[in-house]
């Protein structure tokens, strides 16, 4: 008997994905003013259905300000549905469908994700239901400069995108949906919000109350080393540098101040950005936050009360 090539596994994986999540992610129509034009137009995308119930998820500015549109899917149905709410911070939509949709997708979890790791991109580019690509996890925590905001922690691939793919699936070996594709940044380069402990909460935040509120302290931050001195002494190779302070902001009322080097907040460690994001939620919304930075090599603790994002 011919032994299996890698080729024959690897194909293996890539079409029971597809074949397992393709039914479950829609072709959304929805519907736009063309402002240049002055006429009606409409705008594609993808969405994933996650729940047995009708619902959703996909990118926030694939829906923009629209509030409906029609969702069709592989096996030739379609539905009409509204959006439940929408989240352009971290570019994601919840939809409800007004009518039967398949089976939901199993969302995953992309913390657990590795660099170099199979991942399969299902959506609908250019109005092609049912389009697959796969690759491989080329970078994690990446920060994407997006239509006018940053989008923090996402999932880079080289997975093709091309337009349309927006609000599909990026999904792990299992057919997990590990992230939602968001961006094309370049040639051979995609990018997708992952699915996450912080995205879950976004998610149910939008389901129930059709908005995500989120707690403000005003600081501009990157990933930077614990003192060498300072290492072993408190089990931390790395904080939160802060690069700058937002006048009149939350942390600058605290005493907060560039160069600064977060260790804690909330009693919680803090070495990359989602680490904070995770607890800027609204219950920290005007409730005293604790602080501990790193300050001309001394530890420093500062009381922050953070107030709530307004969107722009």
């Amino acid at each position: 008997m011919e032994s299996s090539r890698p080729l024959d596994a690897y194909s293996q994986i890539v079409t029971g994905v597809a074949e397992r999540l393709t039914p479950k992610v829609a072709s959304l129509r929805v519907p736009r003013a063309d402002q240049r034009q002055g006429r009606a137009g409409e705008s594609l995308g993808s969405g994933v259905v996650f729940t047995g119930d009708g619902f959703l998820l996909t990118n926030a500015h694939v829906v923009g300000q629209s509030t409906a549109g029609t969702a069709e899917f592989s096996d030739g149905t379609s539905a009409p549905f509204r959006v439940v709410g929408a989240d352009p911070l971290s570019d994601l939509a919840v939809l409800r469908a007004d009518g039967p949709t398949p089976e939901p997708a199993e969302l995953g979890e992309a913390d657990t994700l590795k660099v170099g790791q199979l991942v399969v991109a299902v959506g609908n580019p250019l109005g092609l239901a049912g389009s697959v690509t796969a690759g491989v996890v080329s970078a994690l925590g990446r920060s994407l400069p997006a239509r006018g905001r940053v989008i923090e922690d996402v999932i880079q691939t080289d997975a093709a995108l091309n337009p349309g793919n927006s609000g599909g699936a990026l999904a792990d070996a299992e057919a997990r949906v590990v992230g939602i594709n968001t961006a094309v940044a370049g040639v051979g380069l995609g990018m997708a919000v992952p699915v996450n402990e912080t995205t879950r909460r976004i998610i149910s935040a939008l389901m129930r109350d059709g908005r995500v509120r989120r707690a403000y302290l005003g600081l501009a931050m990157i990933p930077g080393p614990v003192p060498a001195q300072w290492r072993e002494r408190i089990g931390r190779q790395k904080g939160l540098l802060v690069a700058q302070v937002v006048a009149n902001g939350p942390a600058a009322k605290a005493g907060l101040r560039p160069g600064d080097l977060l260790l804690t907040v909330a009693g919680k460690p803090v070495a990359v950005s989602q680490d904070l994001q995770r607890l800027m939620f609204d219950e920290a919304i005007g409730r005293p936050l604790a602080i501990t930075v790193m300050r001309n090599g001394a530890l420093v603790d500062v009381i922050a009360e953070p107030s709530e994002l307004v969107a722009a």
